[in-house]
């Protein structure tokens, strides 16, 4: 698998950490930036670097990482087929991809620490939608307000 890494200014802190724990789980890692502190640099440049990297099949899911996570969460998600969001815990970092299909895990550097990430990456990573009935429904429902939502509904 490959997975695109992206952070600003607020997530640079974290990133290496994160960067390091994907490869140890023998994944390959598209680093997108940032690679040095730029204070005045913006999570929705990085947020489209990566999501572009997975709408382009080079890379099948992703991890932005800014100060809380929230406005890289945001910013992805505004992007036609990615399904980004805010991690914290382990059981949301795994339930997401299982029973929501998401391709984009969005960390808060300011939030958490580096071995709480190496789990959170762990728990993303690892996990595989269900493809169960309910859940494919489900997520059938949201790809069809995003298609509403692109053609002017």
């Amino acid at each position: 698998m490959r997975v695109a890494v992206a952070c600003d200014h607020g997530g640079l802190s974290l990133k290496q950490t994160v960067v390091s724990t994907v490869r140890e789980f023998g994944y390959e890692v598209i680093d997108l930036g940032a690679f040095d502190c730029q204070p005045d640099d913006d999570y929705p440049d990085y947020a489209a670097k990566a999501g572009r990297e997975l709408q382009a099949g080079r890379a099948e899911r992703g991890i932005l990482i800014c100060g809380s996570g929230v406005g890289a969460s945001i910013a992805a998600n505004k992007m036609k087929g990615i399904y980004a969001a805010v991690c914290h815990d382990t059981y949301s970092a795994h339930q997401g991809v299982e029973h929501d299909d998401m391709n984009m895990l969005c960390l808060g550097a300011r939030i958490v620490g580096d071995e709480l990430a190496k789990e959170l990456v762990r728990s993303f990573l690892t996990a595989r939608f269900t493809n169960e009935e309910r859940h494919v429904r489900r997520v059938g429902k949201v790809r069809l307000l995003e298609q509403e939502l692109e053609e002017g509904g």
